[in-house]
């Protein structure tokens, strides 16, 4: 099993290959660095998997602690993971955590796409060269808590195998972070004609879009029939849309911001013959940033129109090729249509035989356990609260998510430090004080060197010499 051998090593992050052509994403793809691992064989010692996985740990070795996931949540369990004590495996169909309150910020060039992903070995990194931590390039099928066994499949997207591979890894601690995934409510259309913003790929597409609509308009005869398109949609809906967003939370209105800016500074200067044609339409079912305070988001709709966003109420019943239709009849064209309508539970999250928290995710205790499995844990946005602790279910955010992952990681190094690192050796462990989530606030970016910061927990008048405004502090 030598090819697989290879794609453990070519999973496995090398701490030595870490310069900045290495980190830079590719197109369409969830990697952020080549490691030419056949080229020298002999720089560093191969460390083996069996071919068939990884079998239950002996007392001769550290307990292993398996997290499922590379988001907020899982990344921060395993940086704070102590690993004098546990070997840490991660399985995850992405070998980088993606800053995705940055991910907007791509799409239009302010930022590069390495700036915001962080390989994981680089958060971990004794993933990347010490034997019984590993990194998989994978998708987790299956959870079998009896056995403490977790059914993994490869990834094979572009790679040399003939098919996915199948095998298992056994685990002493089972983190899940396997986060959400975009709600489409079910409408005809959208998961073929609409764009995401949720990973380095989908930002990629979307920036390959805006700047191949517009560099076509340069080719002589196209203006023409560019110019003949926008003016037959703009009959039709009475303005050019050809950029439509989905979703007034805070990805859809920093997305709108940028846009504008990128409109405003880049197209009208490097493609003035089509900037009248080029707009941004935000359509959202009720408020903009309705979790915001009201003053806050009267503040948002004055910014964004007066940058030239377009700014509808309506609720999307189905998406066509080229057009979107509300509810009330109405056709909007469009050009590209990006969809940000908040995240619901994974395909994965739905398939678990285990208690679920309102909403459908993985159901857990205030200590984040899974009650129903042993040395279980489910964390980020792919858990919530059961409605036995008498919690609420925690909104998904990067700061929830962080937060769990930081406590979940204290409270395992402190039964593995008090020999229940093992499995089934903490079942009648005192897990310590239940975690507490506290709400530091929320920001959002509008464009044009304008933000949002609501705090919610005092009020500070701010003055500046042509505007006076208010902050919840």
């Amino acid at each position: 099993m030598a090819w697989f051998r290879n794609l453990v090593q070519l999973s496995s992050l090398k701490s030595s290959l870490r310069s900045r052509s290495a980190t830079t994403p590719f197109p369409n793809t969830q990697f952020v660095s080549i490691l030419q691992f056949s080229s020298q064989p002999n720089s560093e010692p191969t460390r083996h998997v069996p071919s068939s996985g990884l079998g239950p740990t002996s007392s001769k070795e550290k307990p292993r602690v398996v997290v499922l996931g590379s988001g907020w949540a899982g990344c921060r369990a395993m940086k704070g993971l102590d690993t004098n004590i546990y070997d840490v495996v991660c399985v995850s169909p992405r070998n980088h955590m993606v800053f995705t309150p940055l991910l907007a910020s791509t799409c239009v060039g302010t930022l590069e796409f390495r700036s915001v992903a962080e390989p994981i070995a680089r958060i971990q990194p004794v993933i990347s060269r010490e034997t019984g931590s590993y990194f998989f390039l994978a998708n987790c099928n299956r959870v079998d808590p009896d056995n403490h066994v977790v059914h993994c499949q490869t990834l094979t997207n572009g790679a040399n195998v003939p098919e996915p591979w199948d095998f298992e890894i056994s685990y002493d601690k089972l983190i899940i972070a396997s986060g959400s995934m975009p709600l489409t409510f079910g409408i005809h259309g959208v998961e073929e004609h609409a764009f995401f913003l949720r990973e380095v790929h989908h930002a990629q597409e979307i920036r390959r879009k805006l700047l191949l609509n517009l560099m076509l308009s340069d080719v002589p005869g196209m203006l023409l029939i560019t110019r003949h398109l926008w003016e037959f949609r703009k009959q039709r809906s009475r303005g050019s849309y050809t950029v439509l967003l989905w979703g007034g939370g805070p990805t859809g209105v920093e997305f709108s911001g940028e846009l504008s800016d990128f409109i405003t500074r880049d197209v009208h200067q490097r493609y003035a013959h089509v900037k009248n044609y080029i707009h941004v339409t935000l359509i959202e079912a009720n408020e903009i940033l309705s979790s915001f305070d009201d003053r806050l988001r009267h503040y948002a709709t004055r910014q964004l129109t007066k940058s030239g966003v377009r700014l509808v109420r309506g609720i999307v019943k189905d998406v066509k090729v080229d057009k979107i239709i509300l509810n009330n009849g109405t056709e909007v064209p469009y050009g590209l249509l990006v969809w940000s309508t908040g995240v619901g539970p994974s395909s994965f999250v739905k398939s678990m035989e285990v208690p679920k928290s309102p909403g459908g995710r993985i159901g857990i205790d205030e200590w984040l356990r899974v009650p129903s499995a042993q040395d279980i844990f489910a964390i980020g946005d792919c858990s919530g609260f059961l409605e036995s602790t008498g919690k609420p279910v925690l909104p998904a955010l990067a700061q929830v998510a962080e937060r769990q992952g930081k406590y979940l990681a204290e409270q395992l190094n402190r039964i593995g430090k008090a020999g229940g690192g093992y499995a089934n050796r903490a079942r009648d462990m005192e897990f310590g004080e239940p975690f507490v989530y506290k709400h530091l606030g929320s920001m959002a970016s509008l464009g044009r060197y304008k933000a949002l910061v609501d705090l919610r927990q005092g009020k500070v008048e701010i003055r500046t010499p042509s505007k006076q405004f208010f902050l919840e502090l």
